[in-house]
């Protein structure tokens, strides 16, 4: 028999037994090398973390006791389970299948209509959430009931009169008498920014608040706040699925962080922001008068970590300082704040002009207020001179804590800025 014979009878045969015309059958599997396993492990991780996003959605809207909830749980964790089982384990799924319907499914296929299932129903839940919308009329707890407006002087655009400043008696951490007033300030008399943080979940978290002082008055403090309803909580996982809408809070001092350091026992730090132009404080201060326009005209929602009580002071003063300010991961960890303006060279590191330099430890030791307001009476003389006892407040919060003077140029404001940032570094 001829050579050319007995290869068109092995392809005769291999045409007729297609499942031996190559090594790479079905009965011949190929061994899968790591990046299977790692690409199959990302789509189970994606798949479970989708749903489990989506059912704290459904938790943190409408309540973890929630029929709703519960019907939509058991669709959402039974599609999963189908999907997963049908790509991962299909001769389990199989099994299953077989022994309620006696039928055997084709994988493939049925994989690809679970699949697009549990899309259609995650992409649903999608849409959900962004079409929910923050509200202004909701049932308040007091201390956020009211929204911090302004007027301009007619004639001198730099004299604001505010309604709505904050200046509430606190008694304890949820009582309080409540008083709304009037303040008119003169951005003129401007001469520095006081950044502060309140410590209450450890070292990592923190609120951050900012003062504005001025040449001839009290301070004023603007914080970004959570705007609570009666009866409500602070989640910092609500915050992520648009529980929360933002408030922006206009208050005195001896409100604002006595409520933190005394009422409520949080550990505060206040530092002085350094090699400052006043034009810089100016163009700060006229930040926060915009974003009190753009939550009176549309509420907006507050998130954990895209805008919380101190990314969005970051977002406003970048814009006023540009590369001063770089981007950093602390913009997002609050707690480290101090350090990340200590490195910057926005906090001096010889903030008392040739004594001995202030290491970070040092800065947290002066800028710590609690031992300083121990004991301070929140009721005294209110009836003679409230703005006496917030004076007091402010003047004993600052104690021991050199105040910078402010730039005469925005060069020597660079120059100082970088010098102490050096300084920090050695």
């Amino acid at each position: 028999m001829s050579l050319r014979s007995v290869i068109s009878q092995i392809l005769s045969s291999l045409k007729a037994n297609p499942s031996l015309s190559n090594n790479t059958s079905d009965n011949v599997r190929q061994p899968k090398n790591w990046r299977h396993y790692v690409v199959h492990f990302l789509i189970a991780l994606t798949l479970i973390l989708s749903a489990l996003w989506l059912l704290m959605l459904l938790g943190y809207q409408l309540g973890a006791y929630s029929p709703v909830t519960w019907i939509a749980t058991i669709v959402i964790v039974g599609l999963l389970a189908s999907v997963l089982s049908v790509k991962y384990r299909p001769k389990l799924a199989n099994r299953i299948i077989n022994k309620t319907t006696n039928k055997t499914i084709n994988q493939k296929t049925t994989s690809k209509w679970l699949t697009g299932i549990y899309m259609a129903v995650w992409v649903v839940g999608l849409g959900w959430f962004f079409s929910i919308e923050p509200k202004q009329n909701r049932d308040w707890m007091p201390e956020v009931s009211q929204r911090v407006s302004y007027e301009r002087d007619a004639t001198n655009p730099d004299l604001i009169t505010f309604t709505n400043v904050r200046n509430f008696d606190w008694h304890t951490d949820e009582d309080a008498t409540e008083h709304w007033e009037t303040r008119t300030i003169d951005m003129s008399k401007l001469s520095g920014i006081d950044v502060s943080n309140s410590y209450w979940m450890g070292p990592l978290i923190a609120h951050t608040l900012v003062s504005f002082r001025f040449e001839d008055e009290r301070p004023l403090a603007f914080s970004f706040e959570i705007r609570k309803e009666n009866g409500e909580s602070f989640s910092a996982l609500a915050g992520f699925f648009r529980r929360y809408e933002l408030s922006l809070i206009a208050a005195e001092e001896r409100d604002i962080i006595y409520t933190r350091s005394n009422a409520r026992g949080e550990q505060v730090y206040l530092l002085p922001v350094s090699h400052l132009q006043q034009s810089e404080v100016k163009s700060l201060f006229e930040s926060y008068l915009t974003a009190a326009d753009e939550l009176n005209a549309k509420p907006a929602w507050y998130n954990t970590l895209t805008s919380n009580c101190t990314n969005i002071i970051f977002y406003m003063a970048r814009i006023v300082s540009g590369e001063r300010l770089p981007w950093d991961y602390r913009i997002w960890v609050s707690g480290w704040l101090p350090n990340y303006l200590y490195d910057v060279g926005m906090l001096d590191a010889n903030p008392e002009n040739g004594g001995q330099p202030w290491s970070m430890d040092m800065w947290y030791e002066r800028a710590h207020i609690n031992p300083k307001v121990r004991g301070f009476d929140n009721q005294a003389n209110l009836d003679l001179d409230a703005s006496a006892n917030s004076n007091e407040f402010s003047a004993q919060i600052r104690q021991g804590i050199p105040i910078p003077p402010l730039a005469d140029s925005q060069l020597e404001a660079d120059a100082e800025a970088k010098s102490a940032a050096q300084a920090s570094s050695d």
